[in-house]
C-alpha cells in the first residue's frame, strides 16, 4: 500500500497583499476591506488543507513570517525530488526573506534524516522552486519554466543536482509568471495546459511530447480563475473553483475534481498547487531502489 502524499503548507496568519510584484496582485482591493479578506484568506486555506486531507494526502503545517506575506505559496520554496531539495533564489527582493527560513526548515529535515541532501541555488541564479519546476511521473523528468522570474542558466542546475532530463519551456507572458500558473501534469500523462502562456517553441515542444491525446488546453476563464494551478495525486484533483467545462473534461479522464474558494489568495496571484509543495515525491529509479533495499 502506498504512503499517503506529503504535502507543505504554511499558515496563513500573515498574509496579505501588500505590494505588486504580478499583474494579478491587488492591493489597493485588499485595502479596502483588509479583516475581511484575511478571515476569507483563514478559512481558504483550512478548507485547501481539509480538502487535500479528504483526499488522501498528509499536510504538514509551518508556520509563516511577520513581512513575508507571500510564505504561504511554498511551492516557490525548493525543488524536492527523491528525499532531495534544492531551496530556491528569488527574483524579487519582496520574497528574498523566505529563503532563510526555507533552508532552515530543509536542513532541519534533513537532520532527522527525512531528506539525504539540502542545497540551494548559486546566489545570482534566480529559480523559484516547484513553481517553476514540475516533475512528469509519466516521462520521468522536470517540465522546467523560465523567462519570468526564473532565469534560463537555472535549467543546468538542477539538472545536475538531481541528474535527471530537463524540459525547458519559455513563458512569454507576465500574467503566468511562473510555470504552475499555466502548466498541470497528471498522473495519468495527461497535461492541461495554456497555450498562450508559452513561445511558439514551447507549444510545439508541449505538443511533440505529450501527444495530441493526452493533451488538454485551458481556456482564458480557466487560467484567469488559476484552475490550472491545482494539485494532483492519483486520480485525485483539487484546484479552485473549476468552470464547468474543464472538471467535465478532467471527470471524462477518470479524475475526482474537488473545487476550493481560494479568491483570496488569487488576488495575490496564487492557487491550490502554489499553496502547497510535495516532500515525498519520487522518481521511478528512486522507488524501485527502495523496494530492492527493503526486499
Amino acid at each position: 500500500m502506498s504512503r499517503a502524499p506529503s504535502l507543505l503548507m504554511v499558515d496563513p496568519g500573515h498574509f496579505e497583499v501588500s505590494y505588486t510584484i504580478n499583474p494579478w496582485m491587488k492591493p489597493d482591493a485588499w485595502s479596502q476591506d483588509r479583516e475581511g479578506h484575511f478571515r476569507a484568506a483563514q478559512a481558504s486555506s483550512l478548507a485547501l488543507r481539509q480538502a487535500l486531507e479528504k483526499a488522501g494526502a498528509e499536510v504538514i503545517m509551518m508556520p509563516g513570517a511577520a513581512g513575508l506575506p507571500d510564505m504561504v505559496f511554498p511551492a516557490n520554496a525548493a525543488v524536492v525530488l527523491d528525499g532531495r531539495a534544492i531551496v530556491a533564489r528569488f527574483r524579487c527582493p519582496e520574497r528574498r526573506g523566505e529563503e532563510a527560513l526555507f533552508l532552515k526548515l530543509f536542513q532541519s529535515y534533513r537532520a532527522r534524516g527525512l531528506f539525504t541532501e539540502v542545497a540551494q541555488y548559486p546566489e545570482t541564479v534566480f529559480q523559484e522552486g516547484a513553481g517553476d519546476c514540475i516533475w512528469d511521473h509519466t516521462r520521468q523528468f522536470f517540465w522546467a519554466g523560465y523567462g519570468q522570474r526564473s532565469v534560463r542558466e537555472s535549467l543546468a542546475v538542477t539538472r545536475d543536482f538531481f541528474g535527471v532530463t530537463i524540459e525547458p519551456l519559455e513563458l512569454v507572458s507576465p500574467r503566468f509568471y511562473h510555470l504552475d500558473t499555466c502548466f498541470l501534469s497528471l498522473s495519468g500523462g495527461e497535461v492541461v495546459y495554456y497555450p498562450q502562456a508559452f513561445s511558439e517553441a514551447g507549444r510545439g515542444r508541449i505538443r511533440d511530447i505529450v501527444g495530441a491525446d493526452k493533451l488538454i488546453a485551458a481556456g482564458d476563464e480557466d487560467a484567469a480563475a488559476f484552475c490550472i494551478n491545482a494539485v494532483n495525486f492519483g486520480r485525485e484533483i483539487v484546484m479552485a473553483r473549476p468552470k464547468d467545462g474543464l472538471r467535465a473534461k478532467l471527470s471524462e479522464r477518470g479524475y475526482h475534481v474537488t473545487g476550493v474558494d481560494l479568491d483570496s489568495f488569487i488576488m495575490s496571484g496564487g492557487g491550490a498547487y502554489c499553496m502547497t509543495l510535495r516532500l515525498d515525491r519520487a522518481s521511478d529509479a528512486a522507488t524501485a531502489k527502495a523496494k530492492v533495499a527493503r526486499a
